[in-house]
């Protein structure tokens, strides 16, 4: 079974662009949604496409199964999906033994970014890079899944604070 272990925060410069060695353009949105669950499909850089399952209410740890589908059904599936579709890009910054994900979001979110660092063990402390901002690590409102449910439109009280 994959666990998934992360911590996630609000960005507070640019200063990462200059560490990161990959983007990654993903288009997302969620299939299935249950209080301890949830089913989303990815398109990655348009080339390729994921279909992840997420168990767990825990807030850093939860159970991850991910796997490559074709993406026609990967488009099927976006457009028969709930809220609205999440847009990103994925910058892969490493710092000091971790690699850290920072999301700048494009589409409802333009503007908000947010970086997730990986961990093998929750006991793991990574060094905080001097761009990190507050942590958001169970603020439901940075969840991805959150984010694709609820209106922007409507306010959910996000910060999107980048400087």
């Amino acid at each position: 079974m994959a666990k998934e272990i992360e911590r996630k925060f609000l960005v507070l410069s640019d200063s990462w662009r200059a560490q990161a060695t990959a983007s990654l353009r993903i288009v997302q949105a969620y299939v299935a949604i249950g209080e301890d669950r949830n089913v989303r499909v990815r398109i990655i850089d348009g080339t390729r496409a994921q279909l992840t399952v997420k168990l767990g209410r825990h807030l850093v740890t939860r159970d991850e199964y991910e796997y490559e589908i074709p993406i026609r059904d990967a488009e099927e599936m976006i457009g028969g999906s709930v809220g609205n579709v999440i847009e990103k890009t994925r910058y892969i910054v490493p710092h000091e033994g971790f690699t850290w994900e920072v999301d700048a979001f494009n589409g409802v979110y333009r503007g908000l970014v947010v970086a997730e660092v990986e961990m093998k063990s929750e006991s793991d402390t990574p060094h905080l890079p001097d761009w990190i901002g507050r942590e958001v690590t169970g603020d439901r409102r940075y969840s991805n899944m959150v984010m694709a449910t609820e209106h922007p439109e409507h306010g959910n009280g996000l910060s999107h604070q980048t400087r």
